[in-house]
């Protein structure tokens, strides 16, 4: 009788924004991928529930963080836990917020409330984890950015650039790190079917369904992505030529963007 098949032990794997949707999906496909799991949100009720499911279906063993990334003390205490805990060979940094509405209809508080979700939190977990990785020669961060990264015009302007950061991280996080053992992958979604929306003030239904993806097609496509080890992964995008056209059209106009004249253009007429 054939035994069911137990994945290899693949370390331990710290999701952020796990409570739901996306990054519930993440740490339930980890786990059956062979990861134990550091779970982390603001909400411990779900937390342990979902904790709960994930080790009697899979045996993982499922550590539970609650902790407002947004806080400085809170970031403070999973930065510390990814300092000193050898374990952790996966980063997933999910946590963050959006909305649709237009900049001057946006509370400034909310989007500096933003910036330090989408970008100071990751960018801090990241400097926390990735010394470690670099050291034990192995590690990969999954960095969770959005199609607004490359097309800010879509929705709001702070949540774009907040994505575009994230992106540009990622980018040169690779650059750095890719000889000394760490994989890097940022992950764009476009419109996914979670309760991104509805937060937002416009719930998934009011959204053509020909551009929403459900969640749980989107993370296990980005896994693909993961086991194929891109550095960006577009699950929605069908047309692949299209994204490394525009990449290699990037990397082109890198070696061009500095010169000691400026161009014909900007000379002053005499």
């Amino acid at each position: 009788m054939n035994q069911p098949h137990t994945p290899a032990h693949r370390g331990t794997a710290l999701v952020t924004g796990a409570s739901s949707g996306i990054g519930a999906i993440y740490a339930d496909r980890l786990a059956r991928l062979g990861y134990d799991l550091i779970l982390v949100a603001r909400n411990r009720s779900r937390l342990n529930t979902l904790a709960e499911r994930i080790t009697n279906q899979t045996g993982r063993s499922v550590e539970v963080l609650e902790a407002d990334l947004g806080q400085a003390a809170s970031l403070a205490q999973v930065e510390e836990k990814l300092r000193s805990d050898a374990s952790i060979t996966l980063l997933v940094n999910n946590a963050g917020i959006g909305t649709h509405t237009p900049l001057l209809q946006s509370d400034v508080e909310h989007m500096t409330g933003m910036i330090a979700l989408n970008v100071t939190a990751p960018t801090r977990l990241t400097y926390a984890a990735v010394p470690g990785f670099v050291a034990r020669g192995q590690g990969a961060v999954i960095n969770i950015s959005s199609i607004v990264g490359v097309a800010p015009e879509v929705l709001n302007g702070v949540y774009g650039g907040s994505k575009a950061f994230v992106l540009a991280f990622s980018q040169s996080l690779h650059h750095e790190l890719a000889a000394q053992g760490v994989q890097v992958q940022a992950v764009l979604p476009g419109a996914t079917a979670t309760d991104f929306w509805a937060i937002g003030g416009l719930p998934v239904e009011h959204l053509d369904p020909a551009i929403v993806m459900s969640a749980e097609q989107m993370v296990d496509a980005a896994l693909v992505g993961f086991q194929r080890r891109e550095l960006v992964t577009i699950p929605s995008l069908h047309e692949e030529d299209a994204w490394t056209g525009y990449e290699a059209a990037r990397q082109a106009l890198i070696a061009r963007l500095s010169a000691n004249t400026p161009a014909p253009r900007y000379r002053a007429a005499h």
